[in-house]
């Protein structure tokens, strides 16, 4: 038969978001060829079509049992149809429950779909623990193996290799079965020589580790650079990004995870691991016919993933469900958060049942204070949420300025060489500064720790005049040399981490921004921290200390105001307030620093608030130009439906398909000169009152099947989207019937409802088409992408600048 502008097969395209893996150099493009009215090119639609010739008889196949493959799924970079998928749910719940009622078979049915869920939850929890842990016990060791190798086993990292040491405890780290490059190269340890080929040796193998990852990286899988949580808002707000979450990112960003961690640049594993335990959810939910056919569905599994992988990164299963509804979710009902906390607890388990660090803990630093905080001390506390929002501010126009700069120049087009550079001006820089040469982890533990008896480091070499202690609890001392070295090391450090995070992330490798936020606020808050308290140890006498911290009581807990300094730094730069507090509780495992934490949160989000509105990942969203809808931002211009709806004055028509006297050509004709993703169905061109909405690819794959399976369909056929179609000539071709894919219930709105009425509706239905009526005839149509557009503008910002870049 006749094909015009068709080409067979080119709509049957995969429906899973882990089988299209790779879009080369991960570039999209979303513009619209014919903007007029766009629909964001998204498609979608009921899963089956029916027809009929004339008189009745019906010589094609009842794809109500049998559904056609291709209608009901979604073209890429498309917005999903939240309430239509709610509504096949739904429906699906229906027949499961009506079933089971009618054999026991049925009722197994019934109850294993019941159940599926939990137990794709367990699973989610046991592999996103498992692929944790490898990765925590992997880039410990890959860390030490840049300053020398174990000849124990190579496989030991530097705090293994010493365990079975006799060394004794202030000289743990100089165990015999531990050798440095120089030691193994050299046969000494000591001398210039050997501090430059160690040097030397710590730069080779960043560079090596770095330049690994990002090849892996740009050559397998594009799609596993970056932290992955902007996508991954933008995937769960109903957007489909195909092999986001496949499994070649999985396998991917899992190895260059841990290369890119042990490399040594200013990076995070944390916020990548939310991005591996989403492909874990996304993967396993293939297993599941619920959630692989139910796009919907599938997004609440992956708002319980994010909840997993926040638990793993922490060690925190409460922070994690509380980081998926309060930063990632757009959706997220009861029965998820239920799920999420389930899955966050498998999660924690597994890991902990590992136990990576060999510590019997989740993550690295976690710490315990146990000496009180004072009122007063809310000051330098309120003085640390300030320094956090201010840097968080400054972090994000910083950093969005040079991703700007990246994707608008030449720089761009080398992602191996700015990684490179990168990596070797972090190594020669971190190397000479014991503080920047250790892993970030390593960092904040260190400065997170509360002095004891047999601390070594320098932090904690104080001068200490007591003859007494009473256990660990140690009196105020006075700073000795090594605590005046370490705060010197530690400015300089804190100068470099500020600057270096700003160009690292957003590289073309796995790279998470929590671990470098808590270092930055971790080093200003223990330096307050030993200020505050050479402060109280040489002026005890002062009014405001007398009260509180007499001479040689143990009063002010530097490693406290590392706590406050990097919960104060995290919230500034994410805009997390309830979660964050949640998350450095369960860190601490204290109730009672509950209020210094909740004030740094605030006092940071509120500054950073005052200086620019969005976190860092809503401005990576909006950089990236994806078409998400905040749903904590208030529209509260006066402008109408009317005004915002296309087609505009002086534009052609709305582009229409009548209800009953248009044949198959024209249909096609109309299909293959527009560019849009669905056509308003009228009764008549004239009349132009609203029957219903029909998606294009919907209605490509039924003509196309039609034409091979029922006999008697051609260009001339009628095409008919009613029961009972108008009586043709005996003559006349088959009528080909498809009403079952007409949507007869799309939302419509008046051309005088206020655009804040409609912008609510777009949040909170997730709709991606809207249809505008006056006086019941059809006026226009307003679809996500002019919603979004219309924000922008009344926002005074190029529209075109900042949608699908």
């Amino acid at each position: 038969m006749d094909q015009k502008g068709f080409r067979r097969g080119s709509f049957q395209s995969a429906t899973s978001d882990e089988d299209m893996l790779e879009i080369a150099g991960a570039s999209m493009d979303f513009s619209v060829a014919d903007d007029d009215p766009p629909l964001d090119r998204e498609m979608g639609g009921f899963s089956s079509y029916n027809g009929g010739g004339m008189n009745g008889t019906s010589t094609m196949m009842d794809f109500l049992e049998e559904p056609l493959p291709g209608v009901g799924t979604y073209e890429d970079f498309n917005t999903i149809d939240w309430v239509r998928e709610k509504s096949r749910d739904r429906d699906r719940h229906r027949e499961i429950t009506n079933r089971s009622k009618e054999s026991t078979w049925a009722l197994l049915h019934s109850v294993s779909d019941a159940f599926s869920g939990w137990l794709l939850m367990l699973l989610i929890g046991l592999l996103a623990g498992s692929l944790a842990g490898l990765i925590d016990i992997s880039a410990h060791w890959m860390t030490d193996l840049k300053e020398g190798v174990c000849l124990a086993g190579f496989w030991f990292n530097h705090e293994h290799c010493c365990w079975k040491s006799n060394t004794t405890f202030t000289d743990r780290d100089k165990c015999p079965e531990w050798k440095s490059w120089s030691q193994l190269i050299l046969g000494h340890g000591e001398g210039a020589f050997a501090y430059i080929l160690n040097y030397l040796m710590y730069v080779i193998w960043a560079l090596m580790f770095s330049l690994l990852a990002v090849l892996l990286v740009k050559g397998f899988a594009p799609y596993a650079c970056g932290s992955g949580i902007p996508e991954i808002k933008t995937i769960l707000s109903g957007f489909i990004i195909r092999g986001y979450l496949g499994k070649w990112t999985l396998v991917i960003k899992t190895i260059t995870l841990v290369l890119a961690v042990s490399s040594g640049l200013s990076l995070g594993k944390e916020g990548p691991l939310v991005h591996v335990a989403c492909c874990c959810g996304n993967i396993l939910c293939h297993l599941f016919t619920k959630y692989r056919k139910n796009e919907a569905k599938r997004r609440e599994v992956l708002s319980a993933a994010a909840a997993a992988g926040v638990s793993v990164a922490f060690g925190a299963p409460i922070g994690g469900v509380l980081f998926s509804l309060e930063e990632v979710s757009y959706y997220f009902p009861l029965k998820t958060l239920w799920r999420s906390f389930f899955a966050a607890l498998v999660a924690a388990f597994t890991l902990r049942s590992i136990n990576p660090f060999g510590n019997s803990r989740l993550v690295l630093f976690y710490v315990e204070f146990h000496m009180p905080w004072h009122l007063l001390e809310l000051v330098p506390f309120i003085l640390l949420g300030i320094f956090g929002g201010l840097w968080g501010a400054f972090f994000i126009r910083s950093n969005i300025a040079w991703c700007r700069r990246r994707k608008t120049t030449r720089l761009g087009k080398y992602p191996v060489l700015e990684v490179f550079v990168v990596t070797a001006i972090t190594a020669i820089l971190a190397f000479p500064n014991e503080y920047t040469r250790m892993s970030t982890s390593e960092l904040i533990s260190e400065l997170f720790n509360d002095c004891g008896i047999l601390d070594s480091s320098k932090l904690c070499e104080y001068v200490n005049d007591f003859n007494s202690t009473k256990g660990d609890d140690l009196p105020d001392r006075a700073a000795g040399p090594g605590v005046y070295t370490a705060m010197w090391q530690l400015a300089l450090a804190l100068i470099m981490k500020v600057f270096i995070t700003i160009f690292t992330f957003g590289m073309k490798v796995p790279s998470g921004l929590f671990i470098p936020s808590m270092a930055v606020g971790a080093i200003a808050g223990r330096l307050l921290g030993v200020a505050v308290e050479q402060l109280a140890f040489y002026h005890h006498d002062w009014a405001i200390f007398s009260g509180w911290c007499s001479q040689g009581a143990d009063c002010i807990t530097p490693g406290l105001y590392a706590m406050v300094g990097a919960a104060a730094c995290l919230g500034g730069v994410t805009r997390m307030t309830v979660s964050l507090v949640v998350i450095m509780f369960e860190l601490t495992g204290g109730l009672e620093y509950i209020v210094p934490l909740m004030a740094a949160a605030m006092t940071s989000k509120w500054v950073a608030d005052a200086v620019g509105r969005e976190g860092i990942y809503d401005a990576h969203i909006r950089l990236n130009g994806y078409p998400f809808l905040e749903a904590k931002e208030e529209f509260s211009h006066k402008t109408r439906a009317m005004d915002v709806m296309r087609p505009r004055k002086n534009d052609p028509p709305l582009t229409v398909i009548t209800q009953d006297t248009m044949t198959v050509e024209d249909v096609e004709t109309i299909v293959t000169s527009t560019t849009y993703s669905g056509y308003p169905v009228v009764v008549s061109r004239a009349s132009q009152r609203l029957v219903g909405f029909v998606l294009r690819r919907d209605l490509i794959i039924s003509i196309e099947n039609a034409r091979k399976k029922q006999d008697g369909i051609v260009s001339t056929s009628v095409i008919c989207f009613t029961d009972y179609c108008p009586p043709l000539p005996p003559s006349s071709p088959s009528v080909l019937k498809l009403r079952s894919i007409l949507d007869l219930s799309p939302f419509t709105v008046t051309d005088e409802t206020p655009m804040e009425i409609v912008v609510d509706i777009f949040r909170k239905l997730g709709l991606r088409q809207c249809l505008v009526t006056h006086n019941g005839k059809l006026l226009g149509i307003i679809t996500k992408k002019d919603v979004l557009k219309h924000i922008a503008q009344m926002a005074n910002q190029d529209p075109d600048s900042i949608l699908f870049n």
